[in-house]
């Protein structure tokens, strides 16, 4: 029987503003693994940066955080962040 610290959870984030080209989902990746969150993120055809995090919820609520500021060359506009179900993401990929 498996012990949980605390509930998984899984939530879907698009980040818009001057987010592409400033190392946001390499800067994502590195502070998901330290994190101990798994997922993805990637750029979408609109210029805006969509990711998905499992983890923690303590772990994910800072990642979301992390994403309203992003890495220090992001001019962040806007943050939507919406809640899904868990399918067991394991590790973080840039994709």
């Amino acid at each position: 029987m498996a012990l949980h610290c605390g509930a998984v959870i899984r939530r879907r984030v698009v980040v818009r503003g001057d987010v592409q080209g400033v190392f946001f989902r390499e800067s994502c990746r590195r502070v998901a693994m330290a994190s101990g969150v798994s997922g993805w993120v990637r750029n979408r055809a609109d210029g805006s940066v969509e990711a998905v995090f499992e983890g923690s919820e303590e772990a994910v609520g800072a990642l979301c955080a992390w994403c309203r500021q992003g890495p220090p060359h992001a001019r962040v506009e806007q943050v939507d962040v919406k809640p899904e179900v868990v399918v067991g993401e394991s590790g973080f990929a840039i994709r």
